[in-house]
């Protein structure tokens, strides 16, 4: 009598196949936007990075003078940001001692930061609203 001799299976199944695409496919659908998410954190993060320096700068003015005279290229505060000069930055302006700074299109959307200074007892206190 003879032996059969079994081939040993080599290979994936089409179901094993159609598996591992529905988990890679639903990993994809979590991470793209949590992917998207954190590019435009980071993205505003270096916007407010920006800012930092005339933030300081209408502190010092704010010390000796009014908010009212704490324009941009006066009084030590440096003069406006023109379009280019940094990636994520359009433009930054500051106008009696308020500072906007206005990115560009970061996914489609393009976002406004708005820093008021309030000038108390303690020093000064930044709001800042996002438009």
């Amino acid at each position: 009598m003879k032996r059969q001799v079994m081939k040993k299976q080599q290979g994936f199944t089409l179901i094993e196949l159609l598996i591992v695409v529905a988990i890679i496919g639903i990993l994809a659908a979590v991470a793209v936007p949590q992917y998207q998410d954190y590019t435009t954190n980071s993205k505003l993060a270096e916007l407010d990075s920006i800012s930092n320096s005339y933030k300081t700068a209408v502190a010092v003015c704010a010390q000796t003078e009014a908010l009212a005279d704490c324009d941009h290229d006066e009084k030590g505060i440096p003069d406006e940001i023109a379009t280019g000069t940094y990636e994520v930055l359009d433009t930054l302006t500051v106008v009696n001692g308020v500072i906007v700074a206005k990115s560009v299109s970061i996914g489609g959307t393009v976002y406004t930061r708005t820093y008021t200074p309030t000038v108390n007892t303690s020093g000064i206190k930044w709001a800042m609203v996002q438009s």
